[in-house]
């Protein structure tokens, strides 16, 4: 049995909007209804694997337990991260997890990529089971179509075009530049660097041991620290936030001596840029692609991305041209730099602009919500509360709520009063008074809120009971 990683961070800043740091790419539906985190979860299933383990961090934990759920793998063990700590430690930890098992075979995967060809990527896991049977530490390369900036690659001590064999790994190159690019490429030694690797337990971890010292300590006391958590494992913060911050590439593989490479001759993209998101979509003769409510006209190489069902995107004329229309944020682009979004995204940090990491949908543990309306002393937001989804009893003390359900059935307890609100019903939360909202029904709760008061952000909220353990006194709705 392999035992899957599946690497689940993530700053979401190369695809902004869609992705942002509150909400990154691989929970988004970017090429259909189908997450790339689902996709990648169905990819390391079946026989030849046993249940994934997820590396992620608090904030996505419910998410990513949820689209889990929603494709029927009910058995992941989803490991959260106290702190970022990059692939590294996330390998390290998943490794020492399964220590009890050494000549057990770990595939780490990230969570937003895409291989279209499941087959070949099943040969190519063939042959690296073979050489990780043998000690070696395996990672996958792509084979090039193009000269490509965004990826690093591997040089290989033999033919990159040798598929079925397992070459050993001369360097890793860092994102080269168009023409050093196009000159690797020439040489048919070098792969693109996937980011997937196989080994056994504990080869990699003696690799940690020999080349990452001390990264192994903090790991090593963050698992014995360790605790299980509604469900979850949640690594012991204060010992995991003392490990050294470094991917598994510059921690590891590049220093050891026992890396090989598989060449996988299937499609794949990490999905980096809006205009591999391009090349990767279904385009028309004059290579248009539009998703969701977008329209084009007379244009040509151009990706036009409507997220909002109200938002109408229209393009007329248009020539590589990359627009992302949301609720709260527009993104128009040369396709050719949409590479630089990342640039913008850390610009609009610096300016403090909330669209740069916020989501307009922000997801919680029991469903989500929206901002619909926000003015002087008043909100109103669309909440949609998850079949038994249990928001935390709480009060407020600058605001008082009116509750109007518009789908599904409501459990609501206001003061001392408890009772069922219906489609069509509303309830009233006068300022300061204890009050909590459930969905007790089988299906998705819709709800109106309208807030006023003098005070309207989400920090006004202190918690007396939880579900998922947020009564650490007044703290943000997350």
């Amino acid at each position: 049995m392999i035992h899957p990683v599946v690497l689940c961070g993530g700053c979401g800043t190369r695809l902004w909007p869609s992705s942002r740091r509150a909400y990154p790419k691989q929970f988004i539906g970017l090429l259909g209804k189908e997450t790339l985190f689902q996709s990648t979860l169905k990819r390391v299933s079946g026989p030849e694997f046993d249940a994934p383990i997820v590396m992620t961090n608090a904030e996505f934990r419910f998410i990513a337990t949820e689209q889990c759920n929603d494709i029927g793998l009910t058995d992941a063990r989803v490991v959260i991260e106290p702190a970022h700590r990059d692939t590294g430690p996330a390998v390290l930890a998943a490794a020492l997890m399964l220590q009890d098992t050494p000549e057990a075979l770990m595939l780490v995967v990230p969570s937003d990529h895409i291989l279209a060809d499941r087959d070949g990527f099943l040969q190519a896991l063939t042959t690296g089971v073979t050489a990780a049977g043998q000690g070696q530490l395996v990672t996958f390369g792509v084979t090039p179509t193009h000269a490509e900036t965004g990826y690093g690659y591997l040089d290989l001590d033999g033919d990159a075009t040798d598929a079925g064999t397992a070459h050993p790994v001369k360097a890793f190159v860092e994102k080269p530049d168009g023409e050093t690019a196009a000159r690797l490429i020439a040489t048919g030694t070098h792969l693109w660097n996937s980011g997937m690797f196989l080994f056994r337990v504990g080869d990699i971890i003696k690799a940690f041991e020999t080349h990452a010292p001390d990264i192994v300590g903090p790991c090593r006391t963050a698992i014995e620290t360790g605790a299980e958590d509604l469900g979850f494992f949640r690594l012991g913060g204060a010992a995991y936030e003392q490990a050294r911050a470094s991917s598994i590439d510059f921690a590891v593989m590049e220093h050891a001596d026992n890396i090989v490479a598989v060449p996988l001759s299937s499609p794949w993209s990490d999905l980096g840029s809006w205009d591999t998101l391009w090349a990767q979509s279904q385009q028309d003769a004059d290579g248009v692609v539009t998703q969701g409510g977008a329209m084009a006209i007379e244009c040509r190489q151009t990706l036009l991305r409507s997220e909002e069902p109200d938002i109408q995107l229209v393009g007329v004329g248009l020539d590589n041209i990359v627009a992302v229309a949301m609720r709260d944020a527009v993104l128009v682009a040369d396709i050719t730099a949409s590479q630089q979004v990342k640039h913008a995204v850390t610009a609009m940090q610096a300016a403090s602009i909330a669209q740069a990491d916020h989501h307009p949908r922000f997801h919680r543990p029991w469903g989500w919500y929206e901002t619909l309306c926000l003015g002087d002393r008043f909100r109103v937001k669309r909440i949609v509360v998850n079949p038994d989804g249990v928001l935390s009893l709480q009060s407020h003390l600058h605001r008082s709520e009116h509750w109007i359900v518009v789908a599904g059935t409501a459990h609501a307890t206001v003061g001392d009063e408890q009772r069922l609100i219906s489609e069509n019903q509303s309830i009233y939360i006068p300022l300061g008074v204890v009050h909590r909202l459930s969905n007790p029904g089988q299906v998705p709760m819709h709800l109106i809120e309208v807030q006023t008061g003098a005070y309207l952000g989400e920090d006004d909220i202190t918690r007396f009971e939880d579900a998922y353990d947020r009564t650490s006194g007044n703290t943000s709705d997350i």
